[in-house]
């Protein structure tokens, strides 16, 4: 529908928008733009499990549900034994998990040094979550943070998990699988420093257990992925 020629803006004089589109522009104009960094990550490669592999840890999985199984009901028997392969064998097949395939190897002075530390961690941290409570009137600050792990297996990401939570102050709130990216949540932060001691030490602990029990592929890749960082530093 043509407006009248009386609204019809001259020759030479800008157009009057409508209310519609002035609504729309000052929409635009006041909505804030907001940038996020973007995170560049490398495609998945999937692999192929060998068959011999995929059995073996099938049957390992087997042998833990069923002792698993003989802890809940208190009594190693055959009753308990047959009980438990049955249910093992019908939790694999009616809920198939993901494979978690270990290729790496059981190092001994790796493992002492993993455990010695982890001991080490578990005393001081708790020492230090006891004072931050006990002190009056202090108030602690808490801060979340991201740390990508430089092995981005999945047994990796989850062993690194489960360490950092078993230490007191320390807890994880997600767990990006993609990125391999553990979050955080961190007791008493009081400035940047405490932020990359904290973020120092999850790649240190992830570095313990690479070197107790991670795979000579894994030992590279940590220690070119160190090394990329000293260099970029």
């Amino acid at each position: 529908m043509t407006p009248p020629a009386s609204q019809q803006p001259a020759e030479g004089e800008p157009s009057v928008p409508s209310p519609a589109e002035q609504w729309k522009r000052s929409e635009l104009s006041e909505s804030p733009v907001i940038e996020s960094p973007l995170t560049e990550v490398e495609p998945e490669i999937p692999r192929t499990v060998p068959t011999r592999t995929r059995w073996r840890d099938q049957a390992v999985t087997v042998g833990v549900l069923v002792l698993v199984w003989n802890l809940l009901w208190d009594e190693f028997s055959w009753g308990n034994v047959l009980g438990g392969l049955a249910v093992a064998l019908v939790v694999l097949f009616f809920f198939p998990l993901p494979p978690v395939t270990f290729e790496g190897r059981l190092r001994p002075v790796g493992l002492i040094r993993f455990a010695t530390r982890f001991v080490y961690d578990l005393v001081t941290a708790s020492i230090h979550v006891a004072w931050t409570a006990l002190r009056p009137g202090y108030q602690p600050r808490n801060a979340i943070i991201a740390v990508p792990l430089r092995v981005r297996s999945d047994l990796n990401l989850t062993l690194t998990a489960e360490a950092v939570s078993l230490v007191p102050g320390s807890l994880i709130v997600e767990a990006d699988r993609k990125s391999g990216t553990l979050y955080v949540h961190v007791l008493d932060i009081r400035g940047p420093e405490d932020l990359d001691r904290a973020r120092r030490e999850v790649l240190e602990l992830e570095s313990r257990i690479i070197r107790a029990i991670g795979s000579k592929a894994e030992l590279r890749q940590l220690q070119q992925t160190s090394t990329d960082r000293g260099a970029t530093a």
